[in-house]
């Protein structure tokens, strides 16, 4: 049985850090797709970039982000931890937009797994780099709307302690019934 399961939130949260040690305990894991963007746009010179041309980097986020969910449907088993995900990506683009047409949740509130892990806010942890240049106010504003669209979309959200890293695995793997 597949369960693919969506870590999110606040940008600079330890999503990354948390699903690199999942992986390390066997699981499939699926890199985000906004951090992937954004090294395909700066290594081809497109302006697929959040800070060049936002409406242009969520389309190519959210086409990665569908081709990744089917891709996942036909070549895992078991559980599959997603770093954000196509939910993510229509966020985005409904934060962009307000003005188009709300998620449609027939279609969204069952491609993932109910249970969701939002990372909270972590200042004493953020940091910008070059693939993460806007800060911890916006970060903090797309955390807030995130956890508003999945609450919208029926899923059970879980937020992550802020704790070591293990401890997050443990909190995770147990919330999904899962052992260490």
């Amino acid at each position: 049985m597949q369960r693919f399961v969506v870590i999110s939130g606040c940008s600079g949260g330890g999503k990354s850090t948390l699903l690199t040690a999942l992986q390390q305990h066997g699981y499939g894991v699926v890199a985000e797709p906004g951090l992937r963007v954004i090294q395909q746009a700066q290594e081809s010179g497109s302006c697929a970039l959040p800070w060049c041309d936002m409406d242009l980097f969520v389309e190519h986020i959210i086409a990665l982000a569908t081709t990744d969910l089917a891709a996942a449907k036909g070549s895992h088993d078991g559980i599959v931890f997603f770093d954000r995900g196509l939910i993510d990506a229509l966020a985005a683009k409904q934060r962009l937009h307000p003005e188009s047409q709300s998620l449609d949740d027939s279609q969204l509130s069952h491609c993932y797994d109910r249970c969701v892990f939002l990372t909270p806010p972590w200042p004493e942890i953020y940091e910008k780099n070059d693939d993460r240049q806007h800060s911890i106010e916006a970060a903090t504003a797309e955390y807030e709307h995130l956890l508003q669209v999945y609450a919208q979309l029926g899923y059970h959200i879980h937020l992550l302690p802020k704790t070591s890293v293990q401890k997050r695995v443990d909190f995770v793997l147990h919330h999904l019934a899962l052992t260490a």
